[in-house]
């Protein structure tokens, strides 16, 4: 935990880390809920979309939270670095704090997904457990030229894609419902594709052996959503587009490298795009394709443009506050998240009234519910800003 705030900070790095965690945060909104509801209104409707996964292939703006954390994480790095460096640290210790955090990340992944089980759920599909695996890398990488950064962006993804290919396909006989794939799938690949289908790929059958090794409640077949321990590879190239990033912001301050930004957004969009409708590679989120890396990374890189050149270059921030809020404590909004939704609804109901969330009518009422937990969780973190309590790993 640290009591302090370097002024100097890019706060549009803060503010766009504040937006992807209150995206993550607004979960409890339930929109879906909501456009059942009401399914005339066009506008919750699309919110709504936005607020879930896509089924596989493709993406909607809750697809690109998880990438955009992770992009951050690379971001921030370069920064990191060079303030405990001016400290006076050398690479030595650093490497070890990087290995204590990625320690760390990995075992708070692991503790969360474990809250509402019987046992210790060892499972590594998460956020912070994917950040937390590929972490030392990154670390190392921070310390190599941009044109390392790059080749090693380039290795880690084309590898990842060939070793995708070369794993075969799996015959005619599989039976798909018994890995977790529904009856009704309509998702399917053929040819080159088909390496990237739902539970029947090299990640899935490294799951299944790796998964087996470790203690659980049952033996592991399938994860339901189709997500995969190997993610963390690719999840790694989108940390490095993150640090690439990174490094140019720091490199040009206290100007913004503006057009180098939208440049590589524009072309992580377009190759990405370009490997999925070739069917080279498809652009699958849940297991974290080679070409999602790059369609996610655009969609980073082009966001962060349009917040730095809103606060920084226009310099209206003070919109901005109440994400900047959320963004220097993303840990802490992390897990406030995931362990505190159900203490605070409750809290409500026992101390207000069982009926406090249906005011408006049953239909409004998880809405309702959600507005009032959200609202809650940005006044702790905003109780922590004004004490200037920041957790830091």
């Amino acid at each position: 935990m640290e009591r302090s705030l370097n002024p100097t900070r890019n706060v549009a790095v803060d503010a766009y880390r504040g937006f992807v965690m209150l995206l993550m945060m607004a979960e409890v909104l339930q929109l879906s809920r909501l456009a059942e509801a009401f399914p005339a209104s066009a506008v919750i409707g699309f919110l709504a979309y936005h607020q879930t996964h896509v089924d596989w292939a493709g993406c909607s703006l809750h697809d690109l939270i998880q990438p955009g954390f992770s992009f951050l994480v690379g971001v921030a790095l370069p920064y990191s670095v060079a303030r405990r460096q001016a400290e006076g640290r050398t690479v030595g210790p650093l490497f070890g704090h990087a290995l204590w955090r990625s320690v760390v990340l990995i075992a708070l992944g692991i503790f969360l997904r474990s809250m509402h089980s019987r046992q210790t759920n060892f499972t590594f599909e998460d956020t912070l457990t994917q950040i937390g695996l590929g972490y030392p890398i990154l670390f190392l990488l921070a310390f190599r030229s941009v044109r390392t950064q790059w080749t090693a962006l380039g290795l880690v993804l084309t590898g990842y894609w060939l070793a995708w290919v070369l794993y075969p396909v799996p015959g005619p006989g599989l039976d798909y419902q018994a890995v977790g794939v529904p009856a009704d799938w309509t998702h399917h690949y053929t040819g080159l594709a088909a390496h990237w289908n739902k539970n029947s790929n090299l990640g899935q059958a490294f799951d299944v052996w790796f998964l087996n090794v470790l203690p659980r409640e049952s033996p592991f077949v399938a994860n339901g959503g189709g997500y995969l321990t190997l993610s963390f590879i690719p999840t790694l190239a989108t940390m490095i587009l993150g640090l690439i990033a990174g490094g140019w912001l720091r490199g040009a301050a206290p100007a913004i490298p503006l057009r180098r930004l939208i440049v590589a957004g524009v072309a992580g969009l377009a190759l990405g795009g370009l490997l999925h409708v070739t069917g080279i590679c498809p652009v699958v989120k849940r297991i974290w394709t080679p070409s999602w890396t790059l369609f996610s990374g655009g969609w980073c890189f082009l966001l962060l443009a349009a917040f730095c050149w809103v606060i920084e270059t226009r310099g209206y921030r003070k919109w901005a506050f109440p994400l900047v809020v959320i963004g220097l404590n993303s840990i802490a909004a992390y897990l406030i998240a995931h362990m505190f939704e159900d203490f605070i609804a409750t809290s409500f109901q026992i101390h207000v009234g069982q009926g406090i969330f249906a005011v408006f009518g049953a239909s409004l009422a998880a809405f309702i519910r959600g507005v009032v937990v959200l609202s809650v969780y940005w006044l702790m973190l905003f109780w922590m800003y004004r004490r200037k309590i920041f957790l830091r790993i």
